[in-house]
């Protein structure tokens, strides 16, 4: 695989694929980690000599068609105020108009691309769409590790058509990821929490076999224990709950002596429904402890990292990964298919 230190982007029209999956509430954009986070690969794109840069990206499940409710419009505006530059917007890559903005960049100049998903082809992994959308471009960029678990275009289809590498999130994600797989600290904890036992279930038997301790919450550990299901010596689940939505009182100071004593711990999910004050405290526990612990933390998964923004900490881990399903499947030992494109590809 190569990276952006390895390929010249000069006098280059760049593609990159951005993680851009924003939550955006009446046109706001709530939380702009996943822009801020991709910075630093959009200015070392931009400061090679004549660089030109074209971003795609998609935001939340359009189902193939436009939809103002999900447009990168607001996207492209708060990147332009980071950027402290104009951002053009492309309303269609694959109009005259499109065309025309995305020929017409100067040096230095960038444009960000209307929802990707808007397409249906996207998704499908469609190879004539993926050639349409890269076609004017001399380098692609992947750095939507978010985004790397699904096998289309954008994602794992373009790198077949054009020299590609991964961007700086990318890079980073696969060295940290890469390390949790193989803690190189004992004793070392896993913190599994959420709603889908069939997507944590995988992780949580993979990670049992190298981690000395996994703590389970959330909705699957009491699925878990409603189904019956055999998990490994070393995976702990609640002992009380609150009302079926929170991890109880005994079980939170539990974990968060486990959490005290681990030399390297990995955080992902929440360990109840925190949104609701009444079933936080469980959370929260585990979040203050994890903060407080003298270890190596990594932690991952949309409603982990907002709790890590909106308490403002994210100083207290050494490392969030800016993928939910990817991280998961990554740790689960699976292969990622935009990482398999870049591999390959390279």
């Amino acid at each position: 695989m190569k990276f952006l230190k390895d390929v010249d982007f000069k006098n280059k029209r760049v593609l990159l694929r951005a993680g851009f999956n924003v939550p955006i509430e009446n046109g706001i954009i709530k939380d702009d980690w996943r822009i801020r986070a991709t910075l630093p690969t959009i200015k070392y794109i931009l400061k090679q000599p004549k660089s030109k840069l074209v971003i795609i990206s998609h935001l939340g499940r359009p189902d193939g068609k436009a939809n103002p409710d999900y447009s990168l419009r607001v996207v492209a505006d708060r990147l332009s105020e980071l950027l402290g530059k104009e951002v053009k917007f492309i309303e269609d890559i694959l109009s005259p108009e499109g065309d025309n903005i995305i020929q017409s960049l100067g040096e230095g100049e960038i444009a960000l691309v209307e929802n990707i998903r808007f397409y249906p082809e996207e998704e499908q992994g469609n190879e004539q769409f993926a050639i349409e959308i890269s076609h004017h471009f001399g380098v692609f960029v992947n750095d939507a590790f978010c985004d790397s678990h699904r096998a289309h275009a954008s994602i794992s289809v373009i790198p077949k058509f054009k020299p590609s590498c991964a961007g700086l999130i990318m890079e980073k994600e696969i060295g940290e990821l890469t390390k949790a797989l193989n803690p190189p600290k004992r004793p070392s904890l896993a913190i599994i929490g959420g709603i889908k036992i069939e997507t944590k279930l995988p992780v949580i038997e993979e990670l049992a076999k190298v981690y000395d301790i996994i703590l389970v919450g959330g909705k699957i550990g009491i699925e878990a224990q409603e189904k019956n299901i055999k998990l490994q010596e070393n995976v702990i689940l609640p002992e009380d709950y609150v009302d079926g939505k929170d991890i109880g009182p005994k079980t939170a100071e539990k974990y968060a002596k486990v959490i005290e004593a681990a030399a390297f711990a990995v955080w992902n999910g929440a360990l109840g429904k925190f949104e609701e004050v009444e079933y936080a405290a469980g959370t929260m526990a585990v979040f203050n402890a994890l903060c407080k612990a003298d270890s190596y933390k990594i932690a991952g998964g949309g409603e982990t990292v907002e709790i890590i923004q909106n308490y403002k900490k994210n100083d207290c881990f050494d490392f969030i990964s800016s993928g939910g399903g990817a991280m998961l499947e990554f740790l689960a030992g699976e292969k990622l298919p935009g990482i398999i494109a870049l591999e390959e590809n390279a």
